[in-house]
């Protein structure tokens, strides 16, 4: 079934007056045109409280919690390391995994990485651990 206006907008959650495609369409190779800086997340869709991010990473990040949320990677190009007290899990395109809340973890990039994140909106990405890494929160492309 194809939606129009207002109808496909809301189906996605999207706000075309953030930045979203009034059809109600996304496309992240259009969104990541756009998107040149690492570590700098970028919301392209929000689902009710939780926003859609995409971001290209690559080097390391710092070590951060999220004391109240889990986060969800999805790697799209590359090959994520995500680093953990205990181990380190690696993602490849296609691959999600969630750090579940409350778990110290970093990501590295050896290579770029394009990836799409899940997370409730206002989250910080370096949770308490401000520094140069610090993205301001909620912004749209």
């Amino acid at each position: 079934m194809t939606r129009t206006g207002d109808e496909a907008a809301g189906a996605v959650g999207s706000d075309p007056a953030k930045g979203s495609d009034p059809s109600g369409v996304v496309n992240l190779d259009e969104k990541f045109g756009r998107v040149s800086e690492y570590w700098q997340p970028r919301v392209v869709a929000e689902l009710n409280d939780y926003q859609f991010k995409i971001a290209r990473v690559k080097g390391e990040f710092v070590w951060h919690d999220h004391a109240d949320t889990d986060e969800a990677f999805f790697v799209l190009e590359g090959t994520l390391r995500i680093d953990l007290p205990d181990g380190a899990v690696e993602i490849g395109p296609g691959e999600l995994y969630v750090v579940p809340r409350g778990v110290k973890h970093r990501p590295v990039a050896e290579e770029e990485v394009k990836l799409l994140l899940v997370e409730p909106r206002g989250v910080v990405n370096t949770g308490d651990e401000r520094g140069d890494l610090t993205a301001e929160s909620d912004v749209w492309i």
